[in-house]
């Protein structure tokens, strides 16, 4: 026991040496969380809209100024003709066009109904998505708006049209916040980034400086070594997660309903398993350059593949199973669960065992592939 606490006294003398790791372990992480919190968000806000009024009617001009009021949309120009609306959204200057036809006014009055011409640029897909939702909203409110003051009339009596007004409950997120959904995905990102980093380099590290050939000739036994050079590590990713914890409270709101003991026992397991995969990547390279660029690599596919920016259930079948041997996945899901939803142990038991099992596993190959030998 007293090998280990030195060779842990050891590494975090190391870590607190060096001046110019001190901000990529502490203040990056932090910077990062603040940023892409705020950056990292699918909501489709500031759109720009161009129109052409061709009926420069009262019916016309409430349509336009119920885009004006909405605070997702910019409405920029008018313009005159087809021709340059179209020019100008190839010019990547606007990004829907509204054409309001001529009769517009009297059409919705003497027959009921008309029709609109909306473009939406298109290139990118979600967010054209997202606008055409937008927009559809806003149409069918001023349709309702609208037919509510045309009064139909039947056998001479006016009769005023019943319309249905739905109240919706949003759970878990009641002001429709974006940051209450990423903060918690993109604090999971920052703590398996620097875990998985800071040990995947850490052996080789030793290997560059060849202080891991003097190390290996002690009496040190394997599991004493390994234990004492990954613990550091396990803390340092505990602390960020605390610290991220706060900034997610004080800064971005973010509730934590259910037992924040739930978070930490999680992760605690979480980064023995990453810790397990920093290992073995630093078993199996030479410079920090290679354990840099293969853990990056995965870093990169687990963060694509764990529902952090774009759903499971949308993607295919085949990737969907892949998923689940992703343990970001877990971690997100879980996180997410305890945060907003009030999860408690019963919810994610089934989590926290393919956790535990995955990191069974992983640690058990890395630390059978660690040689004290050449």
């Amino acid at each position: 026991m007293k090998t280990i606490l030195f060779i842990i006294q050891k590494e975090f003398k190391q870590i607190f040496r060096n001046k110019s790791m001190l901000p990529i372990i502490f203040i990056l992480p932090l910077i990062q969380l603040v940023i892409l919190s705020n950056a990292a968000s699918f909501e489709v806000k500031n759109i720009r809209l161009s129109y052409l009024d061709h009926d420069r009617s009262a019916a016309s001009r409430e349509l336009i100024s119920k885009f004006k009021a909405s605070s997702y949309f910019n409405v920029s120009s008018e313009f005159q003709s087809k021709k340059e609306a179209n020019l100008q959204m190839q010019k990547g200057n606007t990004d829907v066009i509204l054409e309001i036809p001529i009769h517009f006014e009297r059409n919705l009055i003497k027959q009921k109904n008309t029709n609109l011409s909306v473009s939406i640029n298109a290139i990118d897909g979600a967010a054209a998505g997202v606008s055409n939702v937008y927009i559809t909203q806003i149409i069918s409110s001023f349709n309702q708006s609208i037919q509510t003051q045309l009064q139909t009339y039947n056998d001479g009596n006016a009769t005023q049209p019943e319309n249905i007004m739905t109240i919706p409950s949003f759970w878990y997120n009641k002001t429709l916040n974006y940051k209450t959904f990423m903060v918690p995905g993109i604090l999971v990102l920052l703590v398996t980034m620097l875990s998985l980093f800071l040990s995947s380099m850490n052996i080789v590290r030793e290997k560059e400086v060849g202080t891991l050939e003097q190390i290996n000739v002690t009496p040190i036994k394997k599991h004493q070594f390994i234990i004492g050079k990954l613990f550091p590590f396990w803390v340092l990713g505990l602390v960020i997660l605390t610290v991220g914890l706060v900034i997610a409270i004080v800064i971005f709101n973010v509730p934590i309903l259910g037992n924040i003991f739930l978070i930490y026992g999680f992760t605690s397991i979480y980064l023995i398993l990453i810790l397990g995969i920093g290992l073995f990547i630093s078993n199996h390279t030479e410079t920090q350059q290679q354990a840099m660029f293969i853990a990056w690599f995965f870093t990169v596919i687990f963060i694509l593949m764990s529902g952090l920016f774009t759903p499971i259930e949308s993607m295919p079948t085949w990737a969907q199973n892949i998923t689940y041997f992703n343990p970001i996945r877990y971690f997100v899901e879980v996180i997410r669960m305890v945060m907003l939803k009030g999860a408690d142990f019963n919810e994610i038991k089934t989590k926290i065992g393919i956790i535990a099992l995955y990191a069974f596993v992983i640690n058990g190959f890395a630390v059978w592939s660690y040689k004290k030998t050449n």
